[in-house]
């Protein structure tokens, strides 16, 4: 049996993040994964300056731009009453440009951070069960993989491992609090050549974006209620995709009806987010294990990047510090909360669909004063550092 002091399952951002941050303190850690090494998975792609600040701090950022990432350095935002608002990225805490890289390059280049920090990767290995000491303390995973069945023992089994993640479910983590929006996605990718802006239009019970991204594409979405996204798709997702678009962002029709397509319409059925309980003995919740928000506000890779350095902080603390470890992990997910919780409720306005144009904007206006405390916590922890 191999025995470490952190196993983490869930190798996309937040696992991977988790994992390189804790090896880099010095600790031995294994990271899993059910899926393929590079594999890509359903994505927003942007990211927002708090994720931005972190790559570059932990020297991740660099990959990202010599992958050809477009440096984004404006914001576009249509509003429903026909006012088109523009805002320039401004160099701040350390960075001039925001970037929304395809997760098959984001998630390699933080798995070979991790590796490169020390940390054991195993793709394609699937945990089957909660290893449990006799006091019932979470003590690794049962996992099968190419090799067959392993067993991983560790001082703490952290769940980076999503929505379903198995190490929510096989802990019995409570849900503390859960939304009641959650909308429907169409997206695509199409070649748009050279951009240097994420664009989002506002429209009667729509939403839409163009976000730049690798290899001169662009991912292009849609976005409504799921009762909306279920009348349209009985005539097809290409209706779809084209009536929301209408509804949403009337001046982008043009120019994402001109662009060739690079991928089929792909769909997201919508999920209410929630915050669960993440944590108790011998096992952590991270990323949207724990915490998950709908997507038309594109946090969700920001939001695991955050998350990942707050338990890689705490978890730290109690294994070098002498600090408890519950109170450390209770310290872990009341910070998450505290950073988290107008951010979410926000995105459940937004998500709602019911806003007009002054409602948008205002909701727009208290997402970004939340992001400010973000990178304000961030701040102090990399000074801690």
């Amino acid at each position: 049996m191999n025995s470490y002091d952190v196993v983490v399952v869930g190798a996309r951002v937040s696992g991977a993040s988790t994992a390189m941050l804790l090896a880099r303190a010095g600790l031995r850690v294994a990271l899993l994964d059910r899926g393929r090494r590079g594999s890509d998975t359903l994505s927003t792609h942007a990211l927002m300056r708090p994720g931005v600040v972190q790559l570059s701090r932990w020297g991740v950022l660099d990959g990202v731009v010599a992958a050809g990432t477009p440096a984004v350095r404006r914001t576009v935002f249509h509003y429903p009453d026909g006012e088109d608002v523009e805002v320039a990225i401004k160099p701040r805490h350390g960075v001039d440009a925001l970037y929304a890289p395809r997760r098959h390059l984001l998630d390699r280049l933080l798995v070979e951070a991790a590796e490169a920090a020390g940390v054991h990767v195993l793709h394609e290995t699937a945990v089957t069960a909660l290893r449990r000491d006799p006091t019932g303390r979470v003590s690794g995973v049962s996992a099968t993989g190419p090799g067959g069945r392993t067993e991983l023992a560790a001082e703490l089994t952290i769940g980076a491992d999503g929505i379903r993640s198995v190490v929510a479910e096989q802990t019995g983590a409570a849900v503390l609090w859960q939304g009641r929006s959650a909308g429907a996605v169409l997206y695509r990718y199409v070649e748009d050549g050279p951009a240097d802006a994420y664009e989002w239009a506002y429209g009667a019970g729509a939403a839409a974006g163009v976000i730049p991204t690798n290899d001169g594409a662009a991912c292009v979405f849609v976005s409504t209620t799921p009762r909306h996204m279920r009348a349209l798709r009985r005539s097809g997702v290409e209706h779809a995709m084209t009536a929301l678009m209408r509804e949403a962002g009337p001046s982008l029709v043009e120019r994402v009806r001109d662009a060739r397509p690079v991928s089929g319409v792909r769909g997201w059925a919508g999920v209410p987010g929630y915050s669960r309980r993440s944590w108790g003995p011998g096992w952590a919740l991270v990323g949207d294990a724990g915490y998950f928000k709908d997507p038309i506000t594109s946090h969700g890779i920001t939001d695991s990047l955050r998350d990942a350095e707050l338990l890689a902080d705490r978890v730290v603390a109690a294994l070098y510090c002498d600090e408890r470890e519950e109170d450390a992990l209770a310290a872990y997910q009341a910070t998450r909360e505290r950073l988290s919780r107008g951010l979410f409720d926000v995105t459940e306005g937004v998500a709602a669909y019911d806003w007009d144009a002054d409602g948008i904007r205002n909701l727009l206006h208290r997402f970004s004063a939340s992001m400010r405390a973000e990178l304000e916590h961030l701040d102090g922890l990399a000074v801690a550092t």
